[in-house]
């Protein structure tokens, strides 16, 4: 199925995404300019408030939009979920959370950098689907080569931003992180000099001005299609630059690319995208937040684990921040895979999408 070019198309997939952009796409923009003019006028926010919006995505939106993966698959399939299918995605979570917690264990900098860098894709993989179907019609468009630099920009935002613009913040969470673990961040000091930060800003213009050449080739005749596209990434740019990075990444994680999640889940559950689609956003969110209980629940309990299980960790909010982004690390390697997988089921790198709306292709 065609993805819709423009919000007078009809059928499941424009109210999919009209209903998307009204419950979740233009409330997080709202936010997100909300507060970059009000830290550019000068809004400062207590320390501890600023670890608020980690603690909340513990059990709104953040923790639990990766709960319903064991359903993805057969979700995607049009069927009720299987043992067989659960059982591959149980054991895909077995396999890369231990390998990954294994190795903060082991080498707790270099699962730092791991964890950057599988944001960096996962993220702006989200940023690619959420852009393709629930924004301006048309972007499918693009080539793979201007999907991929879309991807690297979107991701690259929320972690490169805040390294130009906040090191000292952004190293001592590194720090944090692997102090729980007997080490330091001392093999990470050349990622916080000026000489590396100045290449990553360059890297990150570089793929921004790429990506506007190639996907204006792409479209050709409909490049005003970039231009929500570009001011998006300019309104994240700004945000990531000026808003402290632990509210800001928070408040990202939480606001932004959790819901954008949430919503591509929801619209694969027959049930809950008729409740999206005809407005009802939370009746919705109410049959996700069932389906999701039970595995944030164990996501919770194993966060409890680890802070048993490793002694650095104390009840200061920069140690519990690093025991959860820990945590975080070790569920968004399968996540990621997972999600990886759904992008090539819904033709995130093909000319022609799947609707993404429950409806099929």
């Amino acid at each position: 199925m065609r993805a819709k070019s423009s919000d007078s198309d009809r059928g499941p997939a424009a109210d999919a995404r009209r209903a998307v952009r009204r419950a979740v796409v233009w409330p997080s923009r709202f936010v997100v300019l909300l507060l970059t003019v009000a830290f550019i006028f000068g809004l400062r926010v207590p320390g501890w408030a600023q670890y608020l919006p980690f603690a909340a995505s513990l059990v709104l939106l953040g923790l639990p939009h990766g709960a319903v993966d064991h359903l993805v698959p057969s979700r995607l399939a049009g069927r009720a979920a299987d043992g067989r299918s659960v059982l591959a995605v149980v054991l895909l979570y077995l396999v890369l959370f231990g390998l990954c917690l294994a190795l903060w264990f082991v080498a707790p900098a270099t699962a730092f950098v791991l964890f950057v860098c599988v944001t960096v894709f996962h993220w702006g993989a989200g940023d690619l689907h959420a852009l393709l179907f629930f924004g301006p019609g048309g972007l499918d468009g693009m080539g793979r080569a201007s999907r991929a630099l879309l991807l690297l920009l979107r991701g690259g935002l929320p972690m490169v931003v805040p390294l130009l613009f906040f090191p000292d913040a952004y190293r001592s969470v590194a720090a944090d992180a692997a102090g729980l673990f007997g080490a330091d961040a001392t093999a990470l000091s050349a990622a916080f000099s000026p000489a590396f930060r100045i290449t990553a800003g360059a890297a990150l213009a570089a793929t921004a001005l790429l990506f506007l050449f190639r996907a204006a080739g792409d479209l050709n005749g409909r490049r005003r299609l970039l231009v929500p596209v570009a001011c998006e990434a300019l309104l994240l740019l700004a945000f990531f630059a000026v808003v402290p990075p632990v509210l800001a990444v928070g408040l990202y994680f939480t606001l932004w690319h959790a819901p954008r999640h949430v919503a591509r889940l929801v619209l694969l559950e027959p049930a809950g995208a008729r409740y999206l689609r005809t407005g009802r956003p939370a009746r919705a969110l109410a049959r996700f937040a069932r389906d999701a209980a039970p595995l944030t629940g164990l996501a919770l309990a194993l966060l409890v684990g680890l802070y048993l299980a490793v002694p650095p960790a104390t009840q200061d909010p920069g140690s519990l921040l690093a025991l959860y982004l820990v945590l975080v690390s070790a569920l968004t390697l399968p996540h990621a895979a997972l999600v990886t997988y759904m992008d090539l089921r819904q033709g995130v790198w093909e000319a022609r999408l799947v609707s993404g709306d429950g409806s099929g292709p």
